[in-house]
């Protein structure tokens, strides 16, 4: 079984697009995921990348394809009533519900679908509320204990990632090797399916 490292911030449409698609991508292959949240804004800064949000054509172009995808390939996607957003309490509340960094399927896909389904304020204190609720049952410790590992787990994160070159998101680890962005999986399934081209 071959493993792969997802590293994710939520604030990212791409990451959402991603976490959806990555079942379809690699069908039939065996394999074990770690979701593994980071902090986005320190990785752009770690290597001097002002992000696609920081050019206005850009930004707008980001944000009409990722809607496009979203239809397309039958996940949706809603751009939430502000963006970007500062997605420190989002990650933070997913690491809450983790030991060692990572965290389950469920948790990523409920912090996701948070931010990218609806189209409402990802921050807003209600629906925060009713996220914690619903995640409640993945905690792990004394609230003051999780949380003060929830900022030591994000940081370690991020800096492990920047540390491995790890630029952006969505980006996955297989076999050694970093993958960037929703339309690397393909290239992801043939590393996992030890496609002889990676050896030259």
């Amino acid at each position: 079984m071959k493993h792969i490292t997802f590293y994710l911030d939520v604030v990212s449409p791409y990451a959402w697009l991603a976490f959806e698609q990555l079942p379809q991508a690699l069908e039939g292959l065996s394999y074990h995921v770690s979701y593994r949240p980071v902090l986005l804004g320190a990785l752009l800064q770690h290597h001097g990348n002002p992000g696609p949000l920081g050019v206005a054509p850009k930004r707008d172009w980001t944000y009409r394809h990722a809607a496009w995808l979203g239809h397309s390939l039958g996940c949706g996607l809603d751009m939430p009533a502000q963006h970007p957003f500062n997605s420190l309490a989002l990650l933070r509340l997913a690491l809450e519900c983790s030991a060692d960094g990572s965290i389950n399927r469920f948790v990523a896909g409920a912090v996701l679908r948070h931010v990218w389904r609806g189209g409402r304020d990802a921050l807003d204190a209600a629906r925060l509320q009713a996220l914690a609720e619903l995640l409640a049952g993945q905690w792990r410790g004394a609230p003051d204990e999780r949380r003060a590992r929830a900022k030591e787990l994000l940081r370690a994160n991020t800096d492990a990632a920047a540390a491995r070159g790890v630029f952006g998101v969505p980006a996955f680890e297989a076999e050694g090797r970093l993958f960037w962005g929703l339309d690397s999986l393909p290239m992801l399934r043939a590393c996992v399916q030890g496609d002889a081209w990676f050896d030259t």
